[in-house]
């Protein structure tokens, strides 16, 4: 009798471990990124972004502030920097302006500006191409301040590239 209780408290040690293993080890086995992250120590990128629809770009920046906030991210050894380069017609969202937006349009812009005020206080940089503010006839003094004004929004994304950022491309 005592051989069998033995070799149940044994059993169930081994179960409690077991379980407790697979319960730590889930949530990192089920995001995915072991092979995406092999090897990587630095987490650079730059976002060109260009959306324009204030709903669809809110969805988006979702995305892109939970690309590095995952643990797996987080964990890196190395540096993490992220920059937005604004061009196109997402520069309307960047100002001030209500005028083109009707209200639950402005409320999603409200919306996205505080994003960039959260992911900014993170760390992300922002730059904002003024040729596309220009062409886009949008008043350069209306750009909220948490975003850094640049000539061509095209030279600092080939620049971050050519210091080893990673570009994703949001049209």
């Amino acid at each position: 009798m005592y051989e069998l209780k033995e070799y149940l408290n044994k059993q169930l040690i081994l179960f409690l471990l077991t379980t407790f293993f697979v319960l730590c080890t889930t949530p990192l086995m089920a995001a995915g990124y072991d092979k995406a992250l092999k090897g990587v120590n630095d987490y650079k990128a730059i976002y060109e972004f260009s959306q324009g629809d204030p709903k669809i770009a809110n969805l988006i920046f979702w995305a892109v502030k939970n690309s590095y906030e995952v643990d797996e991210v987080k964990g890196l050894s190395g540096d993490k920097d992220i920059v937005v380069v604004f061009h196109g017609p997402v520069v309307k969202l960047l100002s001030t302006n209500k005028a083109p937006f009707n209200t639950a349009e402005w409320a999603e812009v409200e919306k996205f500006h505080d994003t960039i005020r959260i992911m900014k206080k993170d760390g992300v940089k922002f730059e904002v191409c003024l040729y596309a503010v220009k062409v886009l006839g949008v008043d350069e003094t209306t750009i909220i301040p948490e975003v850094d004004k640049v000539g061509n929004g095209f030279v600092s994304v080939v620049g971050y590239q050519m210091q080893d950022y990673a570009v994703v491309r949001v049209p």
